[in-house]
This record gives C-alpha cells, structure tokens and sequence, in this order.
C-alpha cells in the first residue's frame, strides 16, 4: 500500500526500513523541468549530493541521456566510537530525453551549480532530405 508523502518521514522508518526496496533519494533522484524558450528548450535536472566530474551526457540518434553516480555515507559514532547508525548508499541514475536528430553536441549548453544540471537545447526543425532519384539500367 502506497503512502502520501505526508507519512515516509516518521519514527519507525529507521527501525522496520523501507518494505519495497528502494531509498526515498532515489524516488526523488532526477527530478527534471522541461521550459519551452523562445530558442528553444531549457532542462533543469536536480542532482543534489552529486560532483560535476559524476555527471554524464550523451547523444546519440536523437536522444539526450544523463547519466549520475553517487555514493553517501553517513556514519554516527557515539564518543566510545561505537556506530549508532550507519548508512550507506551508492546508485547510478539516468534519464533520457528526445532532442531530434538535427541537434549536434556542439548545439547544447550545459551548466552544473548548486546541484541543478541546466541544459540549453536550441530548437532545430528538421532538414527536408531531398530523395534520390536510383535509375535502374536496361540493358540490350
């Protein structure tokens, strides 16, 4: 049974963890904004805890993918230095966007601060391909 949001953050979390598995930051990891601009497209990628040398952006066939990796660790340790609580948490994510096939890696602007990815995509419409004309030849 899913719960509102209201009730993910309350005492017994830490004692009977999370029944499906996942952490509540991956849940949240990668929340994107999509603005339309008068050029084009503007993303903003929230990517808190996460270093600008673990971010990753590719394009290829007309898709856009980020890709993170992060690893957390918070350690407690009482003043005899025995742990209290110790969490560990290591995951990768990635989302992948169509951007058309006429835009080149050269064409997007990207900008990492404060723990939001900012991408710039211009808009391009698409080049009319003129079709070959394939003459077939007749012998005799």
């Amino acid at each position: 049974m899913l719960f509102p949001s209201i009730f993910r953050d309350n005492f017994t979390d830490g004692f009977f963890g999370n029944p499906f598995g996942f952490d509540h930051a991956s849940v949240n990891a990668m929340k994107t904004d999509v603005k339309k601009t008068a050029q084009g497209y503007q993303l903003m990628i929230d990517l808190p805890g996460v270093k600008k040398e673990d971010i990753h952006a590719e394009l290829k066939d007309g898709y856009l993918t980020v890709s993170a990796t992060t690893a957390q660790n918070n350690d407690e340790q009482d003043s005899d230095g025995n742990y209290i609580r110790r969490e560990r948490y290591t995951g990768s994510f990635s989302r992948s966007f169509y951007v058309g096939e006429d835009v080149t890696e050269t064409d997007i602007k990207a900008k990492f601060a404060d723990g939001v990815l900012n991408l710039e995509i211009p808009k391009k419409e698409p080049v009319p391909k003129v079709p070959e004309k394939k003459i077939i030849a007749i012998e005799g």
